[in-house]
C-alpha cells in the first residue's frame, strides 16, 4: 500500500535432502490500469556438484518473455535445449503453463509443491453441522467436512486412528476420553469424555478451542499430509 515498486516474494526450496535447492523469485507490478501483473520470474537451481559460485537460471521471465531449458540437468549441462517463453497473458505465472509440460520436469516438481499447500481456516460452527455420509480422505480448509474426515481415518486407519484419538484426549485440557459410535443411520458420531461429568458430550456440544483443537490435532496426524501447511489464526 501507497508504494510503487513491485513486491518481491524468494522462495527456497529443496524436494527431498539428496536434491540440490531451488530458489523462486516473483515480483509483482501494477500496470496503468491498476491491475497486478507479473513483472518477473525465475528458478535458479546450482548444476549438479557445483558447490560455489551463481545458481544457474533454468526459468526466467520478465515481463511476459523470456527463457526456459527443456528436459533433464546433467552435469555439463541444465538440459537438452533452450526455448524462448512468450506468454499472452502477463497475469499468468510462467510456472503455471510450463508446469503443465512434461518437458520441464523441476518446473513440473516446483509447481506440484506449490500447489500441494495447505491453508486452514477452521470454522468451529460449520464443524458441528453433521454433512452427508461419505468418507473423506483430508480435511478441507473450512473444517466443514470434520466428521466425513474422521470416517475415513475410522474406515482407513483404524489403529491409527485409535491412537490419535488417544493423543488428541491427553492435549485438550479436561479431556479424559474421546471415542466414537455409529449411528443408527450410518453417521460417525464423537463422543467426548469430560471430567467430573457421567454423560459424554457429543461434537455439536463442545466449545470452539476444544473443536478447533481436534480438528489441527486430526490434520496434523494425516496419513498423506500436504508439503506445506498455513494455519490461519489458530
Amino acid at each position: 500500500r501507497n508504494q510503487t515498486t513491485p513486491i518481491q516474494f524468494e522462495i527456497y526450496y529443496r524436494e527431498d535432502r539428496r536434491s540440490r535447492p531451488i530458489s523462486y523469485s516473483l515480483h509483482i507490478a501494477m500496470d496503468k490500469q491498476g491491475r497486478p501483473y507479473v513483472a518477473y520470474e525465475r528458478l535458479r537451481q546450482r548444476r549438479k556438484g557445483q558447490s560455489l559460485g551463481q545458481p544457474f537460471s533454468f526459468l526466467e521471465v520478465s515481463h511476459g518473455h523470456g527463457f526456459a531449458w527443456a528436459g533433464e540437468a546433467t552435469e555439463k549441462e541444465e538440459g537438452n535445449r533452450k526455448i524462448e517463453v512468450n506468454l499472452e497473458d502477463r497475469r499468468r505465472l510462467g510456472i503455471t503453463t510450463l508446469g503443465n509440460l512434461a518437458e520441464h520436469p523441476r518446473i513440473v516438481a516446483f509447481r506440484e509443491f506449490l500447489e500441494g499447500w495447505y491453508l486452514s481456516y477452521f470454522i468451529p460452527d460449520l464443524a458441528r453441522v453433521l454433512p452427508v455420509a461419505g468418507a473423506q480422505k483430508h480435511l478441507n480448509r473450512t473444517g466443514d467436512n470434520l466428521a466425513n474426515y474422521v470416517q475415513y481415518m475410522e474406515r482407513q486407519h483404524s489403529q491409527r486412528f485409535t491412537r490419535v484419538l488417544e493423543r488428541v484426549a491427553e492435549k485438550i485440557p479436561g479431556i479424559q476420553t474421546i471415542s466414537h459410535k455409529r449411528s443408527d443411520d450410518g453417521c460417525l458420531l464423537l463422543q467426548f469424555n469430560e471430567r467430573g461429568y457421567s454423560d459424554p458430550f457429543y461434537a455439536a456440544d463442545m466449545s470452539d478451542g476444544t473443536l478447533k483443537m481436534f480438528a489441527y490435532l486430526l490434520l496434523l496426524e494425516d496419513p498423506d499430509p500436504s508439503l506445506l501447511i498455513g494455519i490461519e489464526e489458530p
